[in-house]
């Protein structure tokens, strides 16, 4: 890893708002993949933050604040990830924390690694009803659906989105990936979903495999 994005890694997690914004410019006039400076620095900083936080190592306020620190860093190299990207998006994603959790930078994270893979994210935030997911899927006519769950207390509301979308005969029209830190490939595999990813470039990837799926189905 670069330095500059190394030293934007730091800054996030240690709340240096004014370092961070300099790296990002930095990083961008160097000419580093915009992409890099998401996954390596960015994404990675708040990985870092998820797990001091884990480890209460930090507190919410910390959070909040390297939260907002990330969003600003993304609005600056968002113009040169979606710049080469062609007008006609890859597809439809569907993307929200379910029903009882309100959690979200993971979410967030995943949301703007797939704006720079090409997708057209529909994030429908946190504490979402599986009736929401199934209304946007309806409007959306297909889409890959992303569920976001940080508490164990939550991760059975991925199963009911699921269920949902089966009861509203959509299933076969979506591929759904699930995510969030106490969320597993064999809990995947049991609920019914398509795909797990650990992280948001791993999402990215996933996505864009469930994505060939859903196309050879004949579905986007």
């Amino acid at each position: 890893m670069s330095e500059l994005l190394k030293k934007l890694r730091n800054a996030i997690v240690e709340g240096d708002e004014e370092q961070a914004l300099q790296a990002t410019r930095d990083a961008l006039d160097s000419g580093i993949d915009p992409v890099a400076i998401v996954s390596d620095g960015l994404a990675a900083a708040m990985n870092d933050i998820g797990r001091l936080w884990n480890e209460e190592e930090i507190f919410l306020p910390e959070v909040v604040f390297s939260a907002q620190i990330f969003k600003e860093c993304i609005n600056l190299v968002e113009p040169a990830l979606l710049g080469g990207k062609s007008t006609e998006p890859a597809a439809h994603f569907v993307l929200g924390t379910v029903k009882g959790d309100l959690h979200d930078l993971g979410k967030n994270m995943v949301g703007t690694m797939l704006q720079t893979a090409g997708f057209r994210v529909h994030d429908l935030g946190k504490d979402v009803p599986a009736e929401r997911f199934v209304e946007k899927v309806k409007e959306l006519g297909s889409a890959l659906v992303g569920l976001s769950a940080l508490l164990t207390t939550t991760m059975l509301e991925q199963k009911r989105v699921i269920e949902a979308l089966e009861r509203a005969g959509l299933r076969d029209r979506v591929k759904v990936l699930v995510g969030g830190a106490p969320v597993t490939d064999s809990w995947a595999r049991e609920v019914g979903a398509d795909g797990y990813a650990p992280n948001a470039p791993q999402a990215t990837e996933v996505a864009k495999k469930l994505l060939s799926e859903l196309k050879e189905g004949g579905n986007a």
